[in-house]
C-alpha cells in the first residue's frame, strides 16, 4: 500500500527546490552533495530521496520550476496590446521573475550540462519555448529582418539573463525601469538595424 502524502507534501517539496537552488548556485551541482542539501534543509537524506528520486531529479526541478513560471509570464504578456506593449509586458514579468530567483536562474544558466540527455532536453524545449516567444514579437515588429531575428533576439535574452549577477532592488533603478530600458533599447535598435545575409 502506497504511503499518503502529508497536508504539506508540495510545501515541503518546494522548500527543498528552493533550498537545492540557493546550494547549487553556491556551490555548483557537482559540488553540494544530497547530505549537504539535507543538513541546509534541516532534514535527513532520507526524507530528501523520500521527495525526490535521485539528486539529478532535483536539478531537473529548480530548472523547470523556474522555467515553467517564465513560460506562464511569457503567455500572459501576449495578452498586452501590440507587439512592443506585449514585448514590454514579458520584459517586465521575467524581470519581477528574475529578482528573488537569482539562484534558480544561476542554476539554470550554469548547471544544464549536468543534467540527463533526456531532462536537458526537456529544459531546452521549455528554454526554446520562451526564445520562440520573443523572437515572434521581433518578427512582427520588422518582418524584413528575417533570418537575424534569431540573433537579435538572442541580444534581447543577453540584456536581461545577466541581471542576477549585478541588479539590486534598492539600487537606484527597479525592476520595472531595467525592463523598461531593456525594452527600449532593442525597439530603437530595431528601428536601425539593417537586414544582413
Amino acid at each position: 500500500m502506497a504511503r499518503p502524502q502529508s497536508p504539506d507534501y508540495d510545501k515541503r517539496r518546494e522548500a527543498i527546490i528552493a533550498a537545492a537552488a540557493k546550494l547549487y548556485a553556491k556551490n555548483g551541482f557537482q559540488g553540494a552533495s544530497v547530505a549537504d542539501l539535507a543538513k541546509a534543509c534541516g532534514a535527513s537524506k532520507s526524507l530528501i530521496y523520500h521527495y525526490f528520486p535521485s539528486k539529478d531529479d532535483i536539478l531537473y526541478e529548480v530548472m523547470a520550476a523556474h522555467l515553467d513560471a517564465l513560460v506562464e509570464a511569457a503567455d500572459d504578456a501576449m495578452r498586452a496590446g501590440g507587439p512592443e506593449d506585449k514585448l514590454h509586458a514579458l520584459a517586465d514579468a521575467f524581470m519581477r521573475l528574475y529578482v528573488g530567483a537569482e539562484a534558480s536562474h544561476k542554476v539554470l544558466l550554469n548547471e544544464l550540462d549536468n543534467l540527463p540527455a533526456e531532462r536537458r532536453a526537456e529544459v531546452v524545449r521549455k528554454q526554446r519555448r520562451v526564445i520562440a516567444v520573443v523572437e515572434a514579437l521581433l518578427r512582427e515588429i520588422r518582418p524584413d529582418l528575417g533570418p537575424v531575428t534569431l540573433p537579435l533576439t538572442m541580444l534581447f535574452f543577453g540584456m536581461i539573463n545577466w541581471t542576477h549577477t549585478w541588479f539590486r532592488p534598492e539600487g537606484a533603478v527597479s525592476g520595472e525601469a531595467l525592463a523598461d530600458m531593456a525594452v527600449d533599447l532593442m525597439l530603437g535598435g530595431l528601428r536601425g538595424v539593417t537586414p544582413h545575409a
